[in-house]
């Protein structure tokens, strides 16, 4: 098991709390917005105010002293809420406690900064991007980044930074059979060029590094899709020509291979690239590289301690702990293919394959999670999903619990 520095996560002393009147929202089957229900606990630390997220307590339910404005704010966002006296709340706070029950009891202190690296053009939608439509549904504020503001060392300002299904390789996606994509390569190409690159690979893997940078030193970085897979794999190739000419000019390196650099990525080893002319960039990727495929299969969570295994534990909440499953360009990572210091937080062992996992980076921590959305129809991928018809999706959750992640602080060491 994964020995995470956040075991020196701030905890309140759980018998010491003496609290007011509380609002407390469930988050279990109860709750009539659990997307939006994020929101409002963001919204409150904007405040400067707490939250104390109740691991494994309904769900992960969140508990906040009581105040006109946050009655309103439920009440108008179509939150479900409980009113609690302040002898029931202190009832549940020693619940949690209890040294026989999985549940804690985290505060969480600040609003992160968040930042979402993704394309400002119209050829590929940010409504298209899952974190973005549910920071949007959520009503989370974010800042859209790319690679000029990445290059340009803006990541300093932020916290929490979401990678878009992007290509990382410079490879264009590997969908230059598509009229919008190469409209987009050349988009791409024209930056790299006003940057000073020859090539968008060599633009990109500077990018990559920079990211890479901002979760060493602390920072936050959640991946989805072809955005984790490619960001692994550019890291790997570091100073290798792994491109087809088609995608650079050039032919790749026909040592590619043997050359790859496991040492340098966050997540995945030992990968096999796939040739230039599939759509799929390497063996990470366990499923088929379209969004046609309607699937019936699911992926299940694993379940940890909430007293010890605290942030595994946060990135895990849910009222469902069976995932339905959902395609993408990067469906699904091969299990062989994560490095045993990284924690696995969802599977299918049916086809032994990783959908959601986390490690940590120097003095950061990274989330990838496959697929592109949890709630996609088959075949519409380009089209915004709508998520007033998902506001219980335990998919998009995990999302979510990312984006508060980095609330929860360490607290100081006295000496």
């Amino acid at each position: 098991m994964l020995k995470s520095s956040f075991l020196c996560l701030l905890f309140v002393s759980l018998f010491a709390i003496c609290r007011g009147n509380s609002i407390l929202i469930p988050m279990d089957n109860v709750q009539k917005n659990h997307l939006k229900a994020y929101g409002i606990a963001f919204t409150i630390l904007k405040k400067d105010l707490t939250v104390d997220w109740l691991l494994n307590y309904r769900g992960g339910s969140f508990l906040i002293t009581y105040s006109t404005f946050l009655e309103n704010e439920c009440k108008v966002r179509g939150i479900t809420y409980e009113l609690l006296p302040t002898t029931k709340a202190n009832s549940i706070i020693e619940e949690i406690a209890g040294s026989d029950v999985n549940m804690n009891l985290v505060r969480l202190e600040k609003a992160p900064k968040i930042g979402v690296y993704s394309p400002k053009n119209a050829l590929i939608g940010d409504e298209t991007d899952a974190v973005i439509a549910v920071l949007d549904y959520a009503e989370i504020p974010y800042t859209i980044l790319y690679d000029e503001e990445i290059l340009g060392d803006h990541l300093i300002k932020y916290d929490w930074l979401h990678l878009h299904h992007e290509d990382f390789t410079g490879q264009h996606g590997r969908f230059l059979r598509r009229e919008s994509a190469v409209l987009e390569s050349k988009i791409q190409e024209a930056t790299a060029h006003q940057l000073g690159y020859e090539k968008v690979s060599k633009m990109k893997l500077d990018v990559a590094k920079k990211i890479k940078a901002f979760c060493s030193g602390g920072g936050y970085l959640f991946a989805m899709c072809s955005g984790a897979e490619t960001f692994d794999i550019a890291l790997a190739a570091d100073g290798v020509d792994i491109s087809e000419s088609i995608y650079d000019g050039d032919e790749p390196d026909e040592n590619a291979q043997d050359k790859l650099d496991f040492s340098k990525t966050l997540a995945f080893e030992n990968f096999t690239l796939e040739p230039g002319n599939s759509r799929k960039f390497s063996d990470i990727n366990t499923g088929r590289p379209d969004f046609f495929e309607h699937q019936a299969d699911f992926f299940r969570l694993f379940s940890f301690s909430a007293k010890w295994d605290v942030v595994p534990s946060m990135l895990t909440q849910n009222h469902e702990y069976v995932i339905k499953e959902f395609m993408g360009q990067t469906s699904s990572f091969s299990n062989y293919t994560v490095k045993p210091e990284v924690l696995v937080l969802g599977e299918n062992k049916r086809v032994n394959s990783v959908r959601y996992l986390y490690g940590e980076l120097g003095r950061g921590h990274f989330t990838y999670y496959s697929g592109h959305d949890p709630e996609g129809v088959p075949g519409r991928h380009r089209d915004p999903i709508d998520l007033n018809l998902h506001p219980h999706s335990p998919g998009y959750r995990l999302i979510l619990n990312n984006v508060l992640f980095p609330s929860a602080k360490k607290r100081k060491q006295k000496t």
